[in-house]
């Protein structure tokens, strides 16, 4: 993501998941952890939308941890219909997470399902502060049910997961959704605005 961004490599379940850390500027207040877009359909950390999550994490204060997905980039293993992909970010969290520090967990299209999995997983006491899912992927995996204080966005104009699949995720939980008018799933010329939002939750 620049310069001072720094890559680690952790244990998981299929072998090393590489991380890149970034840190603020200021002391440290806690750790944010993004979960990047399908692995099959290019997805990776590198990811703009999942940058610009980091980016807003970092800005708050937040040590921000993306990673690939087991079989990408430096990630060892192959792809594992989803269910191995929680346990990467389970193991993500295990490690970067510090006691008594804020927690927050993220992420976009195939990475929000996973974060709500990994979510989902964890046990009370250790569930994240805050959650943000950006385009949720709603249409083609299970979503789990999250809690009322979650930040949803999508897109209006999303051409990968409709609308209307989130809404109807969301609907049973009465959930809000943040409608971007116009918008596609990838944010192309919106990623300042996504930022802003996501800022704006990030600083509880």
């Amino acid at each position: 993501m620049n310069l001072r961004t720094r890559r680690e490599a952790i244990d998981g379940p299929a072998g090393a998941i590489e991380c890149a850390v970034d840190e603020p500027m200021e002391a440290v207040r806690g750790v944010a952890i993004v979960c990047h877009p399908h692995p099959q359909h290019g997805g990776t950390m590198e990811n703009k939308v999942v940058q610009t999550l980091a980016r807003a994490f970092v800005q708050s204060g937040l040590r921000s941890v993306r990673f690939n997905f087991r079989g990408i980039g430096a990630s060892a293993g192959a792809w594992d219909d989803g269910d191995g992909e929680v346990d990467d970010a389970l193991a993500v969290i295990a490690a970067w997470r510090r006691d008594g520090e804020p927690f927050l967990l993220a992420g976009f299209s195939f990475g929000a399902y996973v974060a709500s999995q990994a979510a989902a997983r964890l046990p009370a006491g250790a569930k994240p502060d805050r959650l943000v899912l950006v385009g949720p992927a709603t249409q083609n995996f299970d979503v789990a049910p999250v809690p009322a204080d979650t930040l949803v966005i999508h897109g209006e104009a999303d051409d990968v997961v409709p609308l209307q699949a989130t809404l109807d995720w969301a609907r049973p939980q009465g959930l809000p959704v943040v409608v971007v008018p116009g918008v596609g799933h990838f944010f192309h010329g919106q990623l300042p605005l996504l930022k802003s939002m996501v800022l704006r939750h990030a600083r509880f």
